[in-house]
C-alpha cells in the first residue's frame, strides 16, 4: 500500500502537500514555531496516508480521473471539471469528514474554493481528494496542537 506513488503520478509530493496546507495558514507564529508545526503536520499526514480508507479513496479518485481522460464512453470525457460532476466533491467530503469530522469538512470547502498550491494543478477527482486530505490534516494539527 503506497499512496505516495499515486500522488506523485498525479504530480503531488508529500512536500507539495505540506506547502499547500500552510498556504492558507493564517497564524502569526515565528518561523521556528511554523517549522515545528510543519514537522508535526508531516507526521499526521503520513499517518493519514497509511490509513487504508484514505488510501482507497485517493486511489479511487486517481482511477476516476484516468477514466475521465481515457474512456471515450465517459460522458465527462475531455471536460476539465464540469459543473454537473459531484462525485469528486463526494470523495473529498468523505475524506475530510473521515479524518477530521465536521470541522475538517468546513476547512475542506475553504481549500476547495481557494485551490492553493498543488491542488490547483490536479485533475478534478484528485484535486478534491488531495484538498480534503490537506484540509483535514490541518484541522487535526490544530486540534492536537491545542490539546498539547
Amino acid at each position: 500500500m503506497n499512496v505516495t506513488r499515486t500522488l506523485e503520478k498525479n504530480g503531488a509530493s508529500i512536500d507539495d502537500l505540506i506547502e499547500t496546507g500552510f498556504e492558507l495558514y493564517a497564524g502569526d507564529a515565528e518561523d521556528s514555531l511554523v517549522q515545528k508545526l510543519k514537522d508535526r503536520y508531516r507526521k499526521l499526514l503520513e499517518r493519514n496516508l497509511r490509513d487504508p480508507n484514505v488510501f482507497l479513496l485517493i486511489e479511487a479518485a486517481s482511477h476516476l480521473d484516468d477514466i475521465m481522460t481515457s474512456d471515450s464512453k465517459c460522458i465527462f470525457n475531455g471536460a476539465d471539471d464540469p459543473a454537473s460532476l459531484v462525485a469528486d466533491e463526494l470523495i473529498g467530503m468523505s475524506i475530510a469528514e473521515y479524518i477530521g469530522g465536521k470541522k475538517a469538512l468546513f476547512n475542506y470547502v475553504r481549500y476547495d474554493r481557494e485551490k492553493p498550491g498543488v491542488i490547483g494543478r490536479l485533475p478534478p477527482f484528485m484535486d478534491d481528494a488531495v484538498g480534503a486530505l490537506v484540509a483535514a490534516t490541518m484541522t487535526r494539527l490544530f486540534e492536537v496542537h491545542d490539546d498539547a
